[in-house]
């Protein structure tokens, strides 16, 4: 007796704009093999549908309030390592490339060319594979996943996962006492990273903060 063919693969698309998400969805569902299931309007919103659901692929916009795309497939990699990662941004930027594979996605997708290029990125994340978009190396991405699985040397973050959070909540406009609540700390301890942040940034103010929160994608000017 033959096996059942399987159904499509189960989607959960994140983005704060909903005629983009709108769009991508359109593209997606249009696909015999793919299904957009769930839909989140920023970070943390994604994660606690990718917790709830049964998934098979998380499609995650870099800049997005409350959390990023990529604090958000980071906490995902950690939480559910079988579930498939993939960027969507609007910034042709070899760095965000890098960060997204080492936030344990896929690769990204420019979405100016989302409906070039989407389906196929979808369905390389799925097999497993790390999608490569136009202009990019293929032999750095090499490089990067060989020293990435020999334990090789990788350029360090600037900054610490929790000091990207409290940068990108302070570049949001959102007071310590705020940010202490949505993070369950102190606001005395988000003073102490603010004031990290300044000294290891070589910034003086929230106004230059926020200038380089939107500089590295955190926020969207």
């Amino acid at each position: 007796m033959s096996q059942p063919e399987a159904g499509p693969a189960r989607i959960l698309l994140a983005d704060d704009h909903t005629l983009v998400r709108r769009g991508v969805r359109l593209i997606l569902d249009a696909e015999p093999d793919l299904s957009v299931v769930a839909e989140a309007a920023d970070g943390a919103e994604a994660v606690v549908q990718a917790r709830a659901l049964d998934l098979d692929l998380a499609v995650l916009d870099i800049a997005m309030p409350r959390q990023t795309g990529l604090q958000a497939a980071r906490e995902l990699a950690r939480l559910r390592p079988g579930l498939r990662i993939l960027m969507l941004t609007m910034y042709d930027n070899e760095q965000y490339f890098f960060e997204a594979l080492r936030a344990g996605a896929s690769g990204y997708v420019l979405k100016s060319v989302a409906d070039r290029d989407l389906v196929e990125a979808c369905r390389a994340a799925l097999r497993d594979e790390p999608f490569i978009y136009p202009g990019a190396e293929t032999t750095l991405i090499r490089t990067y996943l060989d020293r990435a699985r020999t334990g090789g040397p990788i350029p360090e973050r600037a900054i610490t996962e929790r000091e990207e959070e409290i940068l990108k909540l302070v570049a949001e406009g959102h007071s310590s006492k705020e940010i202490g609540d949505l993070l369950v700390i102190s606001p005395k301890t988000v003073e102490r990273h603010r004031a990290n942040l300044l000294q290891k940034l070589g910034l003086r103010d929230r106004l230059e903060l926020t200038r380089y929160a939107i500089r590295v994608g955190l926020i969207e000017p």
